[in-house]
């Protein structure tokens, strides 16, 4: 299946920089539970993982999900 580009330049950078944030995020909360033993924690760990990637997929792509479902983004 090919994606066809439906974003720009500036929403490919959107996604891009969120993405990062949101794997250092997980990065982060993952070295937390890790030395903490909260376990709980490793929810939201696999949350920003998934949604990190899903994002920089997205923006190597320049191809944006939401808006192949067919719903307005701001960019």
């Amino acid at each position: 299946m090919k994606l066809s580009c439906n974003i720009d330049q500036r929403g490919s950078k959107v996604r891009g920089i969120s993405g990062t944030i949101l794997m250092a995020l997980g990065i982060m909360l993952a070295l937390l539970a890790w030395f903490t033993g909260w376990n709980w924690l490793w929810w939201p760990v696999v949350g920003c993982g998934l949604g990190g990637a899903m994002q920089l997929f997205e923006a190597a792509n320049s191809w944006c999900m939401i808006r192949a479902m067919g719903f307005k983004t701001k960019f």
